[in-house]
């Protein structure tokens, strides 16, 4: 598979500054955008995968970002003390999670500025990973919450052939296999993926120690 992380990453570091700022990110392991928290003075990268939390253990060491990480395993929704900062990032995660806006209230008392990278609302690539209705939701989410900014950018999802392809979308489920028998018997395929950048703000607590 070709996705152009390095594009998403330069995409969401024009889109929001992090230059000296505490990141709390959400949803963070993986490593495919370690290399946006480059700017932050700090990062705590949280995930309730620790397969996953070790894999961007080695890309923040692979990028010298090592020294500036924090890792937290665990479930944000339920955890019982959150993390603060000044930024809260949601990396593709928020349409996973089980109560979309208790997310983003929780992400609110963490940071007063929350980003929100996700599927978009007409991406092909949603549908074809039977995650079009949960990326709908975050976006209705987000829109009666009110955005501080918004973008839109397209970008491609590339596979050599189907089995690669199945290889992807297994995990999602029957649906999603069943959506993309389309594509069998097919080389170099092409899928249309659209993504969202949303920034809301919260206020400040008074009186809260943000350091």
């Amino acid at each position: 598979m070709a996705t152009d992380y390095a594009l998403i990453v330069h995409n969401l570091m024009s889109f929001y500054d992090l230059t000296g700022k505490t990141l709390v990110s959400i949803g963070a392991g993986g490593g495919q955008f370690a290399g946006c928290g480059r700017p932050a003075r700090k990062i705590v990268a949280i995930d309730s995968d620790a397969a996953a939390l070790d894999q961007l253990r080695a890309a923040v060491t692979r990028d010298g970002l090592g020294d500036k990480c924090e890792f937290i395993h665990g479930d944000f929704l339920t955890m019982s003390r959150l993390p603060r900062g000044d930024a809260a990032l949601f990396e593709f995660c928020l349409h996973e999670m089980e109560d979309v806006a208790l997310a983003l209230a929780r992400a609110g008392e963490a940071a007063p500025d929350v980003v929100v990278l996700d599927h978009g609302r007409a991406s092909e690539w949603a549908y074809y990973v039977a995650e079009e209705a949960k990326a709908g939701l975050v976006w209705r989410t987000l829109e009666r919450l009110g955005m501080a900014r918004h973008r839109e950018f397209a970008a491609e999802q590339r596979f050599r052939d189907h089995a690669e392809l199945l290889a992807k979308v297994k995990p999602q489920g029957a649906t999603a296999i069943q959506r993309i028998e389309k594509f069998s018997g097919r080389s170099d395929i092409v899928i249309p993926m659209t993504y969202e950048m949303a920034l809301v703000r919260f206020d400040r607590p008074a009186g809260r120690d943000w350091s």
